[in-house]
Order: C-alpha cells, then structure tokens, then sequence
C-alpha cells in the first residue's frame, strides 16, 4: 500500500520528515518552523484595511512586520495537506460533534463551533504572548536541542493531560 493513502503514518516517518522539513526551512529560509505570526500579520493585513494608519503606528505590527512571507506558506501547506491527505486516505468525512464531546457537552453543533473558537483564540494568545507556538517552540526548539523547547513540550503534555480530565470528566472514550 502506497503510505500516501494510509489513514494514518508511522511516527518514525511523520518525525524524519518534520525534521527534514525543519532542515529545509533554515536551508532555505534561515528560520525555524512556526506560524502562529501568519495569523497575527492576517489581523494586520484585515486591520489595514480599514485602519491603515492604526496598524502603520502600532508598535507590535512594526516589529513584526505586515507581509506575506514563508509563514504564510507553511500555513496554507498546512491546509493543503490535510485536505489532500483526506483524499488520498478516503477519510473524507468530518463529525460535527464527536462522541466524546458529545456525552460530556451536549449534541450542539454551535456549541462544539464556539468551544472550538475559543479554544482557538486562547492558543493564538497564548502562543503571541510566548513569543511562538508549537511548531516554533516544540518542534524547531527542541530539533535545536534547545532546553526551552523540551520544557515547552513538557508543559504542552501535563496541561493537555490536565485539561483533557477536567473537560472530560466522566465521559467515556
């Protein structure tokens, strides 16, 4: 079977190619993996739009430029990938509300929608106020040998597992 058209890959190949991915991206970018800024120079480009002025004066958008670039890139890559690997693998179909969070919040599919967007607006903050998210601190920090990317991960693992079994509790895998 062609590994293209698996449901799911090896860790060992997923893992030596991230870290040739990672490779390639120093070669030829000279920077780590990471794209937590792509959805912070988004807001700016959206901002820009109507505030031109606010975001040509706003202290965080001058440092960190208003552009697209090779994050950018990575991010649609990203996108890309999952939706061909969707149907390279026939894994087509999504759930609205999968079983387990189902048993422990309810069948509401706007429910599971602004869960997930709030999910998604504390990662960006958290990763904003980190200076990087996972691809940027874990992958590429750690890849470097880098003690702060080995604590990210740690951190990463005990509040995933903390917050797992107080989301929840009692419902059934």
């Amino acid at each position: 079977m062609n590994v293209l058209n698996k449901k799911r890959w090896s860790p060992y190949l997923a893992g030596t190619l991230l870290g040739v991915l990672s490779w390639f991206a120093f070669l030829t970018a000279g920077q780590p993996l990471g794209v937590s800024s792509t959805f912070v120079r988004a807001a700016g480009m959206l901002e820009s739009t109507v505030a031109p002025e606010h975001v040509s004066a706003n202290d965080y958008f001058k440092a960190t430029k208003v552009k697209l670039d090779w994050e950018w890139m990575i991010a649609l890559g990203i996108l890309a990938g999952a939706f061909i690997s969707s149907k390279m693998s026939k894994e087509e179909k999504g759930e609205a509300v999968p079983a387990l969070w189902a048993a422990r919040f309810g069948p509401s599919p706007g429910r599971r929608m602004l869960g997930a967007f709030l999910g998604g607006v504390l990662l960006i903050f958290g990763a904003r106020l980190a200076g990087g998210c996972t691809s940027g601190h874990g992958l590429s920090g750690s890849m470097q040998l880098a003690l702060s990317g080995w604590v990210f991960f740690a951190c990463i693992f005990v509040s995933g597992v903390a917050t797992a079994k107080l989301l929840f509790r009692g419902g059934k895998s």
